[in-house]
């Protein structure tokens, strides 16, 4: 008995509102945009978040990165001086591994702007300076080839790793392996081919948060290449001369412009951090260095995610909020048009909570109808986004689900004053009504 009168609730309802399809479709409209807003504002905001934290993860949750920055002109030295020397030294390298138990590995690197050459090509590329094992402390995967060896450190060969991008763009058809570029005047012999998702290249991300080394200060390039950090000391030397236009030459003598230190646990990351800082301090006089450690940021990043949900997320939920009230606004017109009907049914015995079920029905199929069509434009959303955008996007099944419970939610609440509202009519007044 139930089930039948239920189903002839809803068959009526259906009726009701497909007599007036264009209002009903209109009202629904707000629901539908509510959800479909919901949905692609968590999914845009997810895919952010999970990129940036992926970028950060790639770091190494157990790594520690200090690098190089040219330190405030107050702290610089007098004009009678020279040179400017500052940053980070082969000395404070072998202290972090002599000094710092919990440090497993420490991964000195010099990295220069520079222009290599191979027959009629030529790109810019930042040339590292790096030792063998510096695939220990990153996500650099060999694609050809090998890595930088031990052998190539100790006898300063001219050898070196290059990534895709850059073979890309240096060799195009060409096969690299075993060929010599021109870097400066020097040429060098690629043993090995890499991903570009190399450690240096990810930091780059971070360049808001970390100021820029020096005298690899930024600029665009094709990619890096790895040659032995011997053979750059020994070729390039550590004095770089700077031009400009107001000042003149800027001479600067710098010797790494990067060392990372990898820990045996993510436990020991911010305690030995707070070593490495102490040591620093101790025998660096001036504001050289700063210290980068990728598990705060990830913890940073988390953090943000939740804010940022949460802030788009209550943006979206004021679409359907709107959506809820347009309920309303129509269930009462529709109230007032059908007072009679309901003056009607209740002389025919019908009670009050089968006006209230007649009315919430209604609401309900508008809004389950919205919610399901808000799902559908609403995971159509992220897809053109990350198509033209080029911006990474997630649909969560936890944002569907709640996208659609809050549009039945807000079907409910915002219908239940106006079936109140109907079954409280009095039946003869209702049926008076004109």
């Amino acid at each position: 008995m139930f089930t039948f009168r239920l189903k002839r609730t809803i068959k009526l309802g259906i009726k009701s509102l497909w007599m007036h399809g264009l209002r009903s479709a209109l009202t629904t409209s707000g629901i539908i945009f509510g959800v479909s807003s919901v949905i692609a504002m968590l999914a845009i905001g997810e895919g952010a978040s999970k990129h940036a934290q992926d970028q950060i993860a790639r770091l190494g949750s157990q790594n520690i990165i200090i690098k190089t920055i040219e330190p405030p002109e107050e702290e610089q030295s007098s004009g009678q001086r020279v040179v400017l020397e500052y940053g980070l030294t082969y000395k404070d390298a072998e202290r972090f591994h002599n000094s710092i138990r919990n440090v497993e590995v420490v991964v000195p690197s010099r990295i220069l702007p520079q222009r290599a050459w191979y027959r009629n090509r030529k790109v810019s590329i930042e040339v590292i300076g790096t030792v063998p094992w510096f695939p220990d402390i990153s996500t650099v995967r060999l694609l050809r080839g090998r890595f930088l060896s031990s052998i190539d450190m100790h006898y300063k060969q001219s050898v070196c790793v290059l990534d895709e991008n850059v073979v890309k763009e240096l060799f195009a058809f060409d096969d690299p392996m075993y060929q010599d570029i021109k870097i400066t005047t020097d040429y060098y012999r690629v043993v090995g081919i890499v991903t570009q998702q190399a450690f240096v290249s990810d930091l780059q991300t971070f360049d808001n948060q970390v100021p820029a080394a020096a005298p690899g200060k930024g600029g665009a390039n094709a990619g890096n290449i790895y040659i032995p950090l011997t053979t750059i000391k020994d070729r390039f030397g550590e004095i770089s001369i700077e031009v400009s236009g107001s000042s003149g030459a800027k001479i600067e003598k710098v010797e790494l412009q990067e060392i990372i230190v990898k820990v045996g646990s993510i436990e020991a990351v911010l305690p030995t951090r707070d070593i490495l800082e102490t040591l620093l301090g101790r025998f660096h006089k001036q504001d050289d260095y700063q210290v980068v450690v990728p598990l705060e940021l990830l913890r940073q990043a988390e953090r943000t995610k939740m804010i940022f949900s949460i802030v788009l997320g209550s943006i979206a939920a004021i679409s359907l909020l709107v959506g809820g009230i347009g309920i309303m606004n129509i269930m009462l017109a529709t109230v007032s048009e059908r007072t009679r009907e309901i003056g009607i049914r209740r002389a025919l015995g019908a009670k009050k909570r089968d006006i209230i079920v007649q009315f919430l029905s209604e609401t309900l199929i508008l809004t389950l109808a919205g919610g399901i069509l808000g799902i559908i434009l609403g995971s159509s959303i992220p897809f053109f986004v990350t198509y033209f955008g080029h911006m990474p996007t997630i649909i969560t099944s936890t944002s569907l689900v709640l996208a659609f419970g809050i549009s039945a939610i807000v079907g409910i609440t915002f219908g239940l004053y106006p079936a109140y509202r109907a079954a409280n009519m009095d039946p003869i007044e209702s049926l008076r009504h004109e």
